[in-house]
C-alpha cells in the first residue's frame, strides 16, 4: 500500500478525474468496482441530480467513490448537504478557496483533496489542512493553470514543497506515464482525458468519437482571462481565436463563451459550436472501452514498465 490507497482504502493509486458532463455514477462506479477511485463530477449537476447520481453510485459499488465539487458552484451548500448526508467518503475541491469547506467536511468524517496548478497554491491548500492535493500540469484538459507549468516540472517542485500525499494529473492516460509521474514524486495519478472515451462515460458518443480521433496538436489552452481551458480546435475555437486577433474585451469574450458551451459540446455532441474540452493525451487514445479494460490495462502496463526499469543498468 502507498499514501494514496492507503488514505482512500482503495487498490490502485489510480483514481478517475470528476469531469463535468462525462463523469457520472456509471463511470465512477465501474471505476472504484475495477480497484481504482471514481468521481463523481458534480459541476454540472443540479442539487437533486447529483443526489441521484450519489445514491446510484452507492447502490452500484461497495467501494470508495468521491465527488468533485468546485467551489465556484452557485448552490455548493446543497451539495455539500448530500455529500454529507449520504456519507460520501471523499470530496475532490477544486477552483477555489480550500478554506471554506475543508473543515467542515472533515469534521464529518470526509477525506478532502484540492486540485491545484502551482507551487503557490499547493502550499495553500496544505495550510488549509487538506488531506492530498492532486497538482495538475498544462497538458491536462477541462480547467487549467494560467502559467503553462507542464506536469514534468511541477509534480518534483510540488514534492519538495509539501509534506501532504501528491497525486499528479494532466498528460497522464496509460501506464508508462502513470509510472513516469510516480517517479516524479507522486504517490498517485488521476487521469481524466483517457476515461472520457469509455463505454460508461456520459460524454456524448459525438465526442468520445472526437476524442478517439484527435491527433498531436489537435488541442489548445485558451481562455485564460476568464478560466484556462484546453479546447480540440474546431468551429467555437475559431471564433475565440478570431476574438483575440481582432483585440475583443473580456466582456466579448464572456459574450461569445456565453452559458452552456461545454453542455452544448460534450454532452449534446455539437461538434462545431461547443466547447469540447480535452487533454492532450488525446492524440494517444484511439479506442472506446470499458473502464474496468481502461483501468486493467493502465496497471498491466505500469507494472511491466516498472519491471522493464528494474533490469536497467547503473550507469
Amino acid at each position: 500500500m502507498n499514501k494514496i490507497t492507503e488514505l482512500f482504502k482503495i487498490q490502485y493509486p489510480l483514481i478517475q478525474a470528476g469531469m463535468i458532463w462525462c463523469s457520472g455514477w456509471e463511470l465512477a462506479s465501474a471505476v472504484s468496482n475495477a480497484g481504482g477511485l471514481g468521481i463523481i463530477g458534480s459541476g454540472s449537476m443540479y442539487p437533486d441530480v447529483l443526489r441521484e447520481h450519489i445514491q446510484k453510485c452507492k447502490a452500484s459499488t461497495d467501494k470508495p467513490f468521491a465527488v468533485n465539487l468546485p467551489m465556484l458552484y452557485p448552490d455548493i451548500d446543497k451539495h455539500i448537504e448530500s455529500i454529507i448526508e449520504f456519507k460520501v467518503p471523499i470530496v475532490f475541491t477544486s477552483a477555489g478557496n480550500p478554506k471554506t469547506w475543508t473543515k467542515h467536511l472533515q469534521d464529518h468524517g470526509i477525506k478532502v483533496v484540492h486540485v491545484v496548478s502551482s507551487v503557490k497554491f499547493a502550499l495553500k491548500a496544505e495550510a488549509a489542512g487538506v488531506d492530498a492535493i492532486v497538482a495538475e500540469g498544462f497538458e491536462a484538459g477541462g480547467h487549467n493553470g494560467r502559467d503553462e507549468t507542464t506536469t514534468l516540472c511541477l509534480i518534483p517542485m510540488v514534492k519538495e514543497a509539501v509534506k501532504i500525499p501528491l497525486i499528479a494529473a494532466g498528460g497522464i492516460g496509460t501506464g508508462k506515464t502513470m509510472l513516469a509521474a510516480m517517479a516524479l514524486g507522486a504517490d498517485a495519478v488521476q487521469i481524466g482525458s483517457r476515461f472520457v472515451a469509455s463505454e460508461e462515460s456520459s460524454a456524448h458518443i459525438n465526442f468520445k468519437n472526437t476524442v478517439v480521433e484527435a491527433k498531436e496538436g489537435d488541442t489548445q489552452l485558451t481562455l485564460k482571462e476568464i478560466t484556462p481551458v484546453r479546447l480540440i480546435k474546431n468551429n467555437f475555437y475559431k471564433k475565440v481565436e478570431q476574438g483575440y486577433a481582432n483585440g475583443d474585451s473580456l466582456e466579448q469574450m464572456k459574450e461569445l463563451l456565453g452559458r452552456g458551451r461545454a453542455k452544448k459540446g460534450m454532452f449534446l455532441g455539437d461538434l462545431e459550436e461547443g466547447e469540447l474540452e480535452i487533454g492532450q493525451i488525446s492524440g494517444a487514445i484511439n479506442e472506446i472501452k470499458p473502464a474496468a479494460a481502461i483501468v486493467k490495462e493502465i496497471i498491466t502496463s505500469f507494472n511491466e514498465e516498472k519491471n522493464k526499469l528494474a533490469q536497467l543498468k547503473d550507469l
